[in-house]
């Protein structure tokens, strides 16, 4: 073999073995990067207590106890995003986290594009409602003016509702008007802005515990309990299985009841399996 065979073999064996490189790291798995550089960023929406919120300057809540598990079991250090709700999922398909600890729900649409964890809650959606009001039923909602948070699965359920009163020859609601986050919602309703909510059953719970007398809870609207989780890219599965098998060990261990106790006052039956709609990946 000519010394020049031997570069152009030299330089071959060299580029691919570079397009092999560039391949492994396009094709980095998430979690390998997190145990290796011992830390993860993680998106969260701290405004929709008792899930996540901000008290004293620091992200606390049910969900919070939670992710301080994982990361435990992570042994990395934690680096937090409070993001509006409607940025969570935009901002983890443009990797600026590693993963979303907030609240979502479950629904078909998301989980064909989106990969859950196992769920950390169930809920199902509920009237909101001043104290005084006599609003009880989705039928007192025609012609009200109702409010939730855009972009979430409270606010499909209002539609749902709406569309309802309309199929059964009403005229529906008189507005849905939609916010950035539900502290904005409560206080529309407060001053008057609004005449009813539609939010879920364990937030409700705990604002109405929290101010007692100002607010009340009608019906239940939504017409089957919807799970909320965590969300990963579907690229990542070894992520998302640490994620659910901590998820797992903590509900198995009573642990996860324990923080439903002191978050929401009650316990909730969390399911490891048949959660996930068809189709779903």
């Amino acid at each position: 073999m000519t010394n020049r065979s031997c570069w152009r073999l030299a330089g071959a064996t060299a580029i691919a073995l570079a397009a092999l490189c560039s391949g492994w790291s396009a094709k980095a798995d998430t979690l390998a990067t997190i145990l290796a550089e011992k830390k993860v960023t993680v998106g969260t929406e701290a405004a929709f207590p008792p899930f996540e919120f901000v008290e004293n300057g620091k992200i606390v809540g049910y969900g919070k106890d939670i992710l301080d598990a994982v990361i435990a079991d992570l042994g990395v250090e934690l680096i937090q995003l409070d993001v509006p709700f409607q940025g969570i999922l935009p901002g983890l398909d443009a990797k600026k986290f590693d993963f979303v600890a907030t609240s979502v729900g479950i629904t078909p649409e998301r989980a064909a594009k989106y990969a859950f964890t196992m769920p950390i809650a169930v809920s199902s959606e509920v009237i909101l409602k001043r104290a005084d009001s006599p609003i009880t039923t989705v039928k007192d909602l025609e012609g009200k003016v109702v409010g939730t948070q855009l972009g979430t699965t409270t606010e499909q359920e209002a539609r749902k509702a709406d569309a309802a009163l309309k199929a059964a020859g009403g005229t529906g609601f008189k507005e849905l008007k939609l916010y950035p986050s539900f502290p904005e919602v409560y206080v529309a309703l407060a001053s008057g802005e609004l005449d009813a909510v539609v939010q879920s059953g364990p937030n409700v719970a705990t604002l109405i515990k929290e101010k007692p007398g100002v607010f009340a809870v009608g019906d239940t609207i939504s017409q089957t309990p919807r799970y909320i989780a965590w969300v990963t890219r579907p690229a990542d599965p070894e992520l998302r299985a640490r994620i659910s098998a901590e998820i797992k060990k903590l509900r198995d261990s009573g642990k996860l009841a324990e923080f439903q106790k002191k978050w929401f006052g009650f316990t909730m039956d969390i399911p490891d399996t048949g959660y996930l709609p068809a189709g779903a990946l």
